[in-house]
Order: structure tokens, then sequence, then C-alpha cells
């Protein structure tokens, strides 16, 4: 006999499994988190990556464990030759550029895939408004900070150098939008002055959004070998609750549209999406695989 794939923070044992469903602790046996095909297949996993996954491990006859990297690996290393760019703000707070004409719209085209170039190119609106991830902007940066902060000047991707000037604020401290002037000789991303940026972020148009849900899936236990854990009255106990996060106002670019259940993406600097069955035409729903 020959030993089970068993990889670390999944379980195996079918009984332990049918508790997760039967107690609604996911949402099926193809919930994302699951170690089951199904659930693979629904987080974006292809049948190439998980081949892929077990030729690299191989067989044995001693009972081991496969760390999870691995197979995430597999998958990145399949999906980056093969999945379209997008770009989306997950977190978006909105980026307002002063200086830039506010009923114009341009079309900044950029590459659908860069590591197969032969995928052609896109198109992306941008205009006055825009929504970037909250994360690129700290009010009060480190020396190391290299993206949006008051006085530094960054990349958008594919179309201008900005620079920020200041950022609103809601009644509670929070920042809701930032300010900046954008140089118009930089269209495409570089500076006839040869000047250079460090950071360059993304951004979606605000005019030309898609809402959409985004699921962000991690490890479904805190410990890696939840079967084995000994020390804790049930091996529930050692459930991370951080394993879903539900992000329901993200903002996508205006080429996801018509989009099938399982079609796959590269969201610029985010990672790897694939649409999910709950997606609906009009709020998407997608998966971080």
């Amino acid at each position: 006999e020959f030993a089970r794939m068993n990889l670390n923070y999944t379980l195996t044992s079918k009984r332990r499994c049918l508790k997760l469903v039967r107690e609604n602790i996911v949402s099926g046996w193809d919930d994302p988190r699951m170690s089951t095909l199904c659930g693979m297949r629904r987080r974006g996993y292809t049948p190439e990556a998980i081949r892929d996954f077990c030729e690299r491990i191989g067989v044995s006859k001693a009972n081991s464990v496969v760390d999870f990297a691995l197979l995430e690996a597999c998958i990145r290393e399949d999906l980056n030759k093969k999945a379209p760019r997008a770009m989306a703000v997950l977190r978006p707070i909105k980026l307002i550029i002063d200086n830039y004409p506010e009923d114009k719209v341009e079309q900044i085209e950029v590459e659908v895939n860069p590591e197969n170039p032969e995928m052609g190119k896109r198109t992306v609106e941008f205009s006055r408004e825009l929504y970037i991830e909250e994360d690129d902007f700290m009010e009060d940066a480190p020396k190391k900070y290299f993206r949006l902060s008051p006085g530094r000047e960054v990349r958008l991707k594919s179309a201008y150098y900005v620079t920020c000037t200041s950022c609103e604020k809601d009644e509670n401290g929070n920042i809701i939008a930032v300010h900046c002037t954008y140089d118009p000789e930089t269209r495409g991303g570089d500076s006839p002055d040869g000047r250079k940026v460090k950071g360059t972020i993304h951004f979606v148009s605000a005019a030309h959004a898609i809402d959409a849900e985004v699921r962000l899936y991690d490890r479904l236990f805190t410990v890696e070998n939840p079967s084995d854990e000994t020390g804790v009255n049930d091996f529930t106990d050692n459930l991370n609750k951080d394993s879903m996060i539900v992000l329901k106002n993200a903002k996508l670019e205006s080429n996801l549209t018509n989009l099938s259940v399982g079609d796959k993406f590269q969201f610029l600097r985010l990672g790897y999406f694939c649409v999910d069955k709950d997606s609906t035409p009009e709020k998407p729903v997608f998966n971080r695989t």
C-alpha cells in the first residue's frame, strides 16, 4: 500500500471532513478551502497544475506530509503562462488628479500577459477620478515606503507620473480620498527628462469600474497537521478564523464582463483569482487561488 497524498494545513480523514460539511464550518465539499478535487477546481487550480504536483511528489511507501507551498508553486507556474492580467482594487480609496480635465477619458494600452506576448494588448480607461488600494497611500510614510504619500511621486501603471498633494478624511479620521497632480509629459510611464520613480501602482477608473465581491482564502487550520494535533478537545479548535475574508466592495477594470465560471486572471500585484459559481452578471464573485 502507498501513502495518501497528505497536505499540511488540510484534513484527509473523511470522517473529519464530513464534520466540517455537516456543521457548516465550510460551504460544502467544493468549498475552496477543502482539499477535494471539486474544492481545488473552485479555487482555480488547473488539471495541468495538479498533474505537475503529483509528478513532483512522486510515490512513496512511507507515510509523509507534503508542504502546501509546493502545490501553490505548481499552480502559480501554470497560471503565470496562461492567465490574462487585469487591474482590480480590493480595498478602494479615491485618487483625484486635480489638474486633469474633468470630462476627459483616455484609453491606456497594457499587455494582456507579458509572459505570453501572443495574447496581445488590451485598453483600460484613465480619468480624473481613479480607485487605488488603500495601502498604496500612507500619510506619514517611512523612508523606504515607495508608494503615495504627501510630496512623493509614483507611476500609475502604463499611464502617468503623479505626485501626491493632500488627502481627505471623514469625521472618524479615516482617509477617503487622496489628491495628486499628474505630469502630462509622462504618458506611458516614462519621463522625457529621464527622472525615475521607485513605485508603480495599479488603478481602476472610478467612472468605469465594475463592482465585485472578492473572497480571500487562506489555510483552513492554524497548525500544519490538524489531524495529529494533541492537547486540544477537538481538531476544530485549530480552525483559522481568517481562512476566508469577503470583500464586497472591490472595483474591477471594465474589461471583466461576460465572464464564465472558472475564468482565471492575475490581478496585478494581488495574485491569481478565478470566477466563482456564485457570480451574477450584475456582480461577479472572484476566489483568490
